[in-house]
């Protein structure tokens, strides 16, 4: 008695099966076929394929937005410009007022000048108005910050004095200010003018030695 087929042998399988791998055998039913993936753009719109020129609304949604950035950046321009021509205008109207104060002020100094002048009474009289005069204006130039500088007994410091003479002083030390020629004036922490000064150098064996004289 023959056998048809031999326990354990398996089955050959179909050249359709061969050439499709993964394919249903006999007697299985074929899977569903999956539905197309579509992802959805901006909007519920899907993006056009790869390649393909953009649609009639998605080229005016573009051309709106680039017309509102540009009507954006127009604006902060012009914000900027008028901030600037503000800030500019300020700065100078901020300048105009503090020289007005200071002239300002300055009047009743020249009123009082005007006075001295006409006033009668000799030459005494006359220097009591000057007097006046010249102590209101220094207390004016104090009151904004100008402070007048009479170094004598100073050490001489090159940035704030001028030296017009070197020469041997007794009592004082070499390199300092025994006498002041013109005062100098410094505004806050600005110099104004130098102080024009005398200064003390050491002693000399000459008698005959010239005092150094600076211009």
């Amino acid at each position: 008695m023959s056998k048809s087929k031999s326990k354990g042998v398996p089955e050959t399988p179909s050249p359709e099966s061969r050439a499709h791998p993964g394919a249903p055998g006999p007697g299985e039913a074929s899977p569903p076929e999956a539905p197309p993936r579509e992802r959805a753009g901006e909007g519920g719109m899907a993006p056009a394929p790869a390649g393909a020129p953009p649609s009639r609304e998605e080229f005016e949604a573009l051309k709106q937005a680039r017309d509102e950035l540009q009507d954006q950046l127009l604006r902060k321009r012009a914000d900027f410009e008028n901030y600037r021509k503000r800030v500019e205008r300020d700065r100078q109207q901020a300048g105009l007022d503090a020289v007005a104060a200071i002239f300002r002020d300055l009047i009743p100094t020249l009123d009082n000048l005007e006075r001295a002048l006409k006033a009668g009474g000799g030459e005494e009289a006359l220097r009591t108005g000057v007097e006046l005069t010249l102590r209101e204006l220094l207390s004016l130039l104090d009151s904004h910050g100008v402070v007048a500088q009479e170094p004598v007994g100073q050490k001489f410091d090159p940035q704030n004095h001028e030296a017009l003479l070197h020469e041997p002083v007794p009592g004082y030390e070499e390199g300092t200010v025994v006498e002041v020629f013109r005062k100098g004036y410094s505004f806050k922490d600005r110099l104004l003018r130098p102080a024009l000064v005398k200064v003390a150098k050491g002693e000399t064996t000459d008698d005959t030695a010239e005092p150094d004289e600076i211009h």
